[in-house]
């Protein structure tokens, strides 16, 4: 693991605590991705992924990549397992959409920032009413690691799934009207089960 690695780690457990679990995956191509899964309180569940800072992500018209200057981020996922939505064993399987998306930067040159939507083409977890998710600011829950200069420091992206019918509407209206709708009708995000947010009026 690398030294930026093993402080991106560091940073996580100091936030979330130890994890209770941790998966790699690894894609043609590319370096190896982690997804970490930590317990929170009470019926929290979270998953961050471990890798996609490692490298920066690079504007993919440049026509070469610079190996310190650049965004660097991790995925960070909060969800409720509870009576009334699916275990444990089923929203682990979002491990490897996670590991997906934060392989994109490398995969297809993106770069992840607040604000993108970002499209599994599938289902997040089995049964789940989520095939994307829109990409929060960060600083709320684990705060930037700042790295030695020239590095650019690591965010902590927050993913927060949408529906087909919110990712469309975000597409036309833009994160903020979306986010402003969640908050209006108090719209539980880290419910797996929930139920899209009214668009109309």
């Amino acid at each position: 693991m690398s030294d930026v690695l093993e402080l991106v780690e560091a940073r996580l457990i100091t936030a979330l605590g130890e994890p209770d679990a941790r998966a790699a995956v690894t894609f043609v191509g590319t370096d190896r991705i982690e997804v970490l899964r930590f317990r929170g309180e009470g019926d929290v569940v979270r998953y961050a992924t471990l890798g996609m800072s490692d490298t920066p992500m690079a504007d993919p018209t440049a026509v070469l990549a610079d190996p310190l200057r650049g965004p660097r981020a991790e995925l960070v996922l909060t969800v409720r397992t509870d009576g009334n939505g699916p275990g444990t064993g089923v929203l682990d399987e979002v491990l490897r959409p996670l590991a997906v998306l934060a392989a994109s930067p490398q995969v297809e040159g993106l770069v992840v920032t607040p604000g993108a939507s970002l499209d599994i083409g599938a289902p997040l977890w089995s049964g789940a009413p989520f095939t994307s998710v829109l990409v929060a600011e960060p600083g709320g829950l684990v705060e930037d690691l700042e790295l030695l200069p020239p590095m650019d420091p690591v965010r902590f992206l927050p993913l927060l799934p949408m529906t087909g019918n919110e990712a469309a509407w975000k597409r036309v209206h833009g994160a903020g009207a979306l986010q402003d709708r969640w908050l209006r009708h108090g719209t539980d995000l880290r419910d797996p089960v929930r139920s899209g947010v009214p668009l109309n009026g």
